[in-house]
């Protein structure tokens, strides 16, 4: 045999495999452009075969539109070039006009059409067009993640949180790790007042999204609902250095602690709110009025008062600011009217004790007992004898500024007559009604309202000036 057969044989099989290897190379680089070929949601890069593609399809699209404008077919090829491109405005509306033109038409594919433009509409803020886009899109197939999370999304902005929540369960059911389908939900629990609930999913929310503090917020207002008012506090102080939220934060962890009694940490709470620069005029308005209410309970009568002054500058009427602002600049005007209305027991015991002493000038009197009720009133027994007559007397000194009613002075009158009172004064700082001035108009009772009260505490106040000079 000839030594060249052997070597002219292999020749021929390297040959063979050359041509193989080029053949299937051919081949990958085909499959590679078709994946990236126009009308692909993943098609865009700009290589120079794409674009010879995407140049061809379009020309081919335009030149049958001119010819007919409801070409599904050159809609579809347009609309899908748009969409690759991300050219928000032309695919909306070349899809409008495919949704328009192939309703109906088995050669059109009316799902995607409508998603796209729902999806389309929404990156341009065309919320009603979305709307209606992807309602159509979910008529079609209810198990598309996107458009069940998009139409939710939507549902919750138009407050319709009912509806957003089942959408918004179809898509957590569908991609449990989506941060922004679990937002929602927690959110549309939330506002549907279903806390528990809510609570499950804002703090999902939260493990995938820790910065998210509009969530953290809403566990807290959550928290706070179901009873947990110390964890709902510690995310409230938590946030209350927050630009955006720390002023609202303050609010509602200032308004807790003053229903708890703690006055000292509201007050702190609704001054750390009220120190942030970017702040709404109607939460500073009502951190002032919260923070004056802090105040008022902390016996801290000016501070108050110039708050109110501040808030009837900012919102004339607001609230109760205008009675709140005219009673409190009297209290602190007036020493003995502050003590009888906010002073401690103790202080409020000791001015009607004065004022019983002086009550009847130039007579003798004996104070017998005193009794204290809550923080509502004080009964003060006392033996009374003047140059013509003498007997025990009941007085009633009733903390209120309000209309007292029939009701406490028939309490007074039966109390009267247990101790065997020969006469009885009942005294308050603000009016009694006519049922109740009836009542005693046959009876040995007198009653005394604020104007006669308030010329009793001056005259006790001229007698401590007096004493004190």
């Amino acid at each position: 045999m000839s030594p060249i057969i052997p070597v002219l044989a292999v020749v021929i099989l390297l040959a063979f495999v050359a041509i193989v290897v080029m053949s299937l190379s051919s081949r990958s680089k085909e499959g590679q452009e078709a994946k990236t070929a126009p009308g692909s949601a993943k098609g865009k890069g700009k290589t120079k075969g794409r674009g010879k593609d995407r140049a061809q399809v379009l020309k081919e699209a335009t030149r049958r539109l001119a010819a007919n404008p409801k070409d599904v077919g050159a809609l579809e090829a347009v609309a899908g070039v748009a969409w690759a491109d991300q050219d928000w405005e032309k695919a909306f509306k070349y899809y409008s006009e495919l949704v328009d033109a192939g309703a109906g038409n088995p050669d059109v594919d009316e799902f995607t059409a409508n998603a796209r433009l729902g999806f389309a509409s929404l990156r341009l803020n065309r919320f009603d067009d979305a709307y209606r886009a992807l309602t159509i899109a979910r008529t079609i197939r209810q198990d598309d993640f996107d458009v069940n999370f998009n139409l939710g999304y939507l549902e919750y902005q138009r407050k319709a949180y009912e509806r957003a929540i089942g959408l918004l369960k179809q898509a957590v059911a569908m991609n449990p790790e989506h941060t922004q389908a679990l937002r929602y939900l927690g959110h549309s629990y939330f506002r549907m007042q279903q806390f528990k609930e809510a609570i499950g999913a804002l703090r999902r929310t939260l493990d995938l999204a820790p910065e998210d503090k509009e969530s953290l917020f809403a566990l807290a207002e959550c928290n706070y609902e179901l009873g947990a008012v110390e964890q709902a506090l510690k995310i409230f102080t938590h946030l209350r250095t927050d630009p955006q939220l720390g002023p609202q934060a303050a609010l509602f962890s200032g308004t807790v602690r003053l229903n708890q009694h703690q006055t000292d940490k509201a007050i702190l709470d609704f001054e750390i709110g009220l120190k942030h620069l970017e702040i709404k005029p109607e939460t500073a308005v009502e951190l002032k009025y919260r923070l004056a209410a802090a105040y008022i309970k902390g016996n801290e009568l000016g501070k108050a008062v110039a708050l109110l002054s501040e808030i009837q500058l900012l919102s004339p009427g607001y609230k109760d600011v205008p009675a709140l602002l005219s009673k409190f600049r009297e209290l602190n005007s007036n020493r003995n009217l502050k003590v009888y209305l906010l002073g401690t027991a103790s202080e409020f015991v000791t001015l009607c004790r004065k004022i019983t002493l002086m009550f009847f000038p130039k007579a003798k009197v004996k104070i017998t007992d005193i009794s204290v009720n809550k923080n509502d009133w004080a009964d003060v027994l006392a033996e009374v004898e003047t140059s013509k007559w003498s007997d025990v007397v009941m007085f009633r000194y009733i903390r209120a500024s309000g209309v007292m009613g029939e009701l406490v002075v028939r309490e007074f009158h039966a109390r009267v007559k247990d101790l065997k009172a020969g006469k009885g004064f009942c005294i308050s700082a603000g009016t009694f009604s006519e049922e109740a001035k009836k009542f005693v108009e046959a009876r040995l009772i007198d009653l005394i309202e604020k104007d006669a009260l308030m010329n009793i505490l001056n005259t006790v106040e001229a007698r401590q000036r007096v004493a004190g000079e």
